[in-house]
């Protein structure tokens, strides 16, 4: 049977929107099949585990670090380890060394692959085993498909050098908080007083303003060209961004993010190019994830605000989709790590509209720790975590030599899909 003119037209009209229609399921991954799979990347043993990280590689497989040894800054026997899953495999290669300066502490390591796809190791090097004493370390690979280690090529010291604009910023937020003082209660007044000068007396100081930064979440790469290294200081306890323009040849200080103890920053980018960052509450109740903001490639940002997202004091990180949607994993409880959650929002943080679990114990004091996330999407859109998983005693089983097996570091793989077909959500943040 002949169709018309008009019916050949009325035909490609119907085939067009089911095309539309399709490819804003799939942007959404609406159509997808729900699926979560998840295994831990050795087995649980009592060696301490932590603060891990994962990239893909351009190949398709997994590559993931943590630090591990017999605790953190404390501890000189700390290296930094590695894993890999070879692509369409379960079973994670063994583990390999990363990093190790030999009697010391190397802890919170980060790892990502630039545009010119190589691969980036970060961490600190803890001097005196104190926090503030950390010495940032890079290297870069361009020879990491294993079997093994990548081959690095490049082994450098990050130099973090904050300028006089660092410290006339510093003047200025403790200022603003000696006038507030009177406004706290009697037993904090005292506290405050002792913490801003403390605050002023590091940052007068070079040798104290360019020591004990420290990375965690993943790097930002703003339009293939600037390399943002989000960071912080335990010893300020506020964040600062080293930005690089060359690729690490040379290196510069943002200006600091100054707040209640915002720590661990995690950066997202806006439809209109602003930058945006949740970080770590690592101050006074209640307890929420800190905010800032920045317009111009992260060289400034705005005053440090609470959010409206609880957080224990645990690290956090959140990434931009590749349909426009932004995806957060964090502890959602203001005490305790004992529960894990993935959320999802499609209107660049104004709301999260759904959230699931990766785990989830009934309460802090009988519970596992489930922490220190890192999220990734891979580029068949599907979603990696890693993150570290701690089991008290009474839940762990023994080896044959009767040590304790309570640490390790856990993969987890799941869709879109997979998160929005759990709780619906209402939480906002204020912005």
């Amino acid at each position: 049977m002949k169709m018309t003119k008009y019916g050949l037209m009325l035909v490609g009209v119907l085939i067009g929107a089911i095309v539309l229609i399709s490819a804003r399921i799939g942007v959404s991954g609406r159509n997808e099949v729900p699926f979560l799979n998840s295994e831990l990347i050795f087995p649980l043993e009592h060696w301490h585990n932590h603060s891990s990280m994962v990239v893909e590689t351009p190949e398709g497989d997994l590559l993931t670090t943590w630090f591990h040894g017999s605790g953190e800054r404390q501890a000189d026997d700390v290296k930094i380890e590695g894993a890999r899953l070879k692509r369409g495999q379960r079973i994670w290669s063994p583990r390999f060394l990363m990093a190790d300066t030999p009697g010391y502490p190397d802890t919170n390591c980060t790892i990502f692959i630039d545009p010119q796809q190589r691969l980036w190791l970060l961490w600190p090097t803890i001097l005196a085993n104190e926090w503030h004493t950390a010495l940032m370390k890079y290297r870069i690979s361009t020879n990491y498909k294993g079997p093994g280690a990548p081959q690095w090529a490049t082994s450098e010291v990050m130099h973090i050098t904050p300028g006089q604009e660092f410290v006339d910023e510093v003047a200025r937020v403790m200022l603003e908080w000696e006038r507030r003082i009177p406004e706290l209660p009697k037993e904090q007044q005292d506290r405050m007083r002792r913490h801003i000068s403390d605050v002023r007396q590091q940052a007068a100081g070079k040798l104290t303003r360019r020591l004990g930064w420290m990375t965690r979440a993943h790097p930002f790469v703003l339009d293939g060209k600037r390399l943002i290294v989000p960071l912080y200081s335990d010893g300020y306890s506020f964040s600062l961004m080293a930005i690089s323009d060359d690729w690490g040849v040379t290196w510069q200080a943002s200006s600091p993010l100054i707040g209640m103890g915002n720590i661990q920053p995690s950066i997202v980018r806006r439809r209109d190019g602003t930058l945006y960052t949740l970080m770590r509450d690592n101050g006074p109740a209640p307890k929420r994830l800190h905010q800032s903001s920045s317009r111009d490639g992260g060289l400034t940002w705005s005053p440090v605000t609470d959010s409206d997202l609880p957080n224990p004091g645990a690290g956090a990180e959140i990434i931009g989709l590749r349909n426009g949607y932004w995806a957060l994993i964090y502890n959602d409880t203001e005490i305790g790590r004992h529960r894990l959650a993935v959320a999802i929002s499609d209107n660049e943080g104004q709301s999260w509209r759904w959230k699931r679990y990766l785990e989830k114990d009934p309460g802090a004091a009988e519970g596992g720790s489930y922490h220190y996330p890192s999220i990734m999407e891979a580029r068949d859109g599907s979603l990696h975590a890693t993150y570290s998983y701690h089991l008290p005693l009474r839940q762990a089983k023994l080896d044959p030599t009767g040590k304790p097996m309570l640490k390790s570091i856990k993969h987890a793989h799941f869709n879109q899909s997979w998160v929005m077909a759990g709780e619906k959500d209402g939480a906002t943040v204020a912005q």
